[in-house]
């Protein structure tokens, strides 16, 4: 083992070790603690929410079941009570207690089987949760789950790389006893093992090289009802609107290029999620949704019913953004009308833009659809936040995922998308004002406004844009502008009067609780070529310097050299050589 050690780096990152191979066989990121770090974080808060909701239905059960029993106290009333006994002595046999009651040699049904995985016997102990980590490569965050989450039961690691699985399996024994008794590995293509093992696993992380689109189908037939489904995206640069035709056949989306093209690539993200889930009568409910360094990662919790995914159209919207100027509307797909207590469900009324922007007087391009209902869920990010504080010491990257739950804690849930005060104010060629002077002036309108995680420039608001625009009007009227062209977007929106007379005294609420305790939200990246990675197996060269810094390329450029076999290197004199050139 010591000879074999030579070959390998020790990683340490929270309780687990892993050897990594020096020769780029198996992917490892360092920056992916951020990722590994909130996830754990997630998870904890949804092991205990998930026994808390146990227990509420255990007692609304227990209260129902009294009730049945004062109103009618014939027989199945008593064969009941006869099968809450049986069970509270024991005699039942886990999942199949239902079974035994009709017959003791039939087993249990294929269809009850993924409920029972995920409630236990319903009446009983919660079954601890089970998690799949579908592209695990060294295992590292298979290995964080099992030694670091409290309550947590088997966790399966899939690679379809046998490099990669080899590498798991070592590192399992690595980390010792609690290691081996909860984490198991596996050789498989994800999809496949996913779609075999169907409503099997409360926990599904999904965290591939690129996109995650090829693996969503089978991933939301894997979770339990109630289950949660953790996703992340690291190719920004479709889901941020580099490639929209490639963007819209991998998420079924056209994205736009705005300032707000991350929050944009969250909100793609999910409606191509809730579009796989819709397809089994399932539905997707946000608890947290995060954009970090170069990548995207959602939280979501799977449930089924026919009818509430009668929902969906009702949170996704088309977005039209003006290319002239900075003002987008969002057109929903759906809307319903109620008439007593029944409600119809239709499609959404539009055009909800003329044909040219009412403030410039220039074209609209159209994206979408993207999910325009709330993508986080607060009460779960307050949870989230007081856990992560309350073990701050066992979270090697505590500092970055308490500043961006901190920040996506003062947002606006309910508000889709963000504007860029920079970049109105270089539409109109005016000078900016202070983000605390323009908050305070949509405040004094009437208006709610916060920032957003994604951008530290980034304000959500519920103002709309000819509000906004009738601020910045305010503005330039005590700080005026040179003369622009007459057919430029700013010239034509100055040359309108504003409606409203914008107040930019300070208001109370415009500086956020963060901000005013001057808490860090937006911290720099803690070392240099902190970003993603080479894929695992490819030759580094010279021209992976961006990617991993000039120090790593050499260091492995020499260690190749140094290790080159001797009857491999060009022999210099030898006219006995025939490969030789005369």
């Amino acid at each position: 083992m010591a000879e074999d050690l030579q070959d390998y780096t020790v990683i340490k990152e929270g309780e687990a070790e892993i050897l990594m191979n020096v020769k780029n066989q198996v992917f490892f990121n360092k920056a992916q603690v951020n990722n590994r770090d909130l996830s754990i974080a997630v998870l904890r808060t949804f092991v205990s929410k998930r026994q808390e909701e146990h227990g509420a239905m255990l007692s609304k059960r227990k209260k129902s079941a009294e009730k049945a029993s004062e109103k009618d106290a014939s027989g199945p009333a008593v064969e009941e009570a006869s099968t809450e006994s049986a069970l509270d002595n024991g005699k039942s046999n886990g999942e199949c207690e239902v079974h035994e009651e009709i017959s003791q040699d039939e087993p249990c049904s294929v269809s009850e089987e993924p409920v029972k995985n995920s409630e236990g016997n319903h009446r009983g102990e919660l079954k601890p949760p089970r998690v799949l980590e579908a592209l695990s490569a060294s295992g590292l965050r298979a290995l964080r789950y099992a030694r670091e989450v409290e309550g947590i039961g088997k966790v399966v690691a899939l690679d379809n790389d046998k490099a990669s699985v080899e590498a798991c399996q070592k590192n399992i024994k690595f980390n010792g006893s609690v290691a081996i008794s909860k984490v198991e590995s596996h050789l498989a293509d994800a999809r496949v093992y996913m779609l075999t093992h169907p409503k099997e696993f409360d926990v599904v992380d999904l965290d591939p090289y690129g996109s995650p689109s090829v693996f969503l189908d089978s991933a939301v037939q894997s979770v339990v009802d109630g289950g949660m489904l953790m996703c992340t995206a690291t190719d920004m640069a479709v889901l941020c609107g580099g490639n929209g035709e490639v963007c819209y056949s991998k998420y079924g989306s056209y994205p736009l290029r705005g300032k707000y093209c991350h929050e944009m690539a969250l909100r793609i993200l999910l409606a191509s999620i809730e579009s796989h889930a819709n397809r089994y009568k399932r539905y997707i409910v946000p608890v947290l949704s995060v954009q970090m360094n170069f990548y995207v990662r959602v939280f979501v919790r799977v449930y089924t019913s026919a009818s509430a995914m009668k929902n969906t159209p009702l949170k996704l919207s088309y977005v039209y953004q003006c290319i002239g100027c900075d003002s987008y509307h969002l057109q929903p797909i759906g809307r319903t009308m109620s008439k007593g207590s029944s409600v119809r469900y239709l499609p959404g009324f539009g055009p909800i833009v003329p044909q040219e922007c009412s403030d410039c007087g220039k074209k609209y391009n159209m994206g979408g659809p993207i999910w325009s209902a709330p993508i986080h869920d607060q009460e779960w990010v307050t949870s989230v936040l007081e856990g992560v504080k309350s073990m701050k010491d066992q979270y090697p990257a505590y500092d970055r995922i308490s500043a961006v739950l901190t920040t996506i804690s003062e947002e606006l849930p309910d508000v889709p998308l963000f504007l860029s005060l920079h970049n109105l104010c270089a539409t109109l060629k005016c000078t900016s004002p202070s983000a605390v002077i323009f908050r305070s002036a949509v405040i004094n309108a009437g208006y709610r406004i916060s920032g957003t995680h994604v951008n530290p420039l980034g304000l959500k608001s519920d103002a709309p844009m000819d509000v906004i625009w009738d601020i910045m009007r305010c503005w330039v009227k005590n700080h005026p502008v040179k003369a622009q062209a007459p057919d430029q977007p700013g010239s034509i929106i100055l040359a309108k009067e504003p409606v409203l007379k914008a107040n930019f005294a300070r208001a109370v609420a415009s500086l956020s609780k963060a901000q005013a305790k001057k808490i860090a939200r937006f911290l720099p990246n803690p070392e240099s070529h902190w970003g993603p990675k080479l894929r695992a197996g490819r030759q580094i060269t010279t021209k992976h310097i961006s990617l991993l810094g000039p120090e790593a390329v050499n260091g492995h450029l020499n260690r190749e050299i140094s290790e080159e076999p001797i009857a491999k290197r060009p022999k210099t004199g030898d006219t006995n050589d025939p490969t030789s050139s005369s």
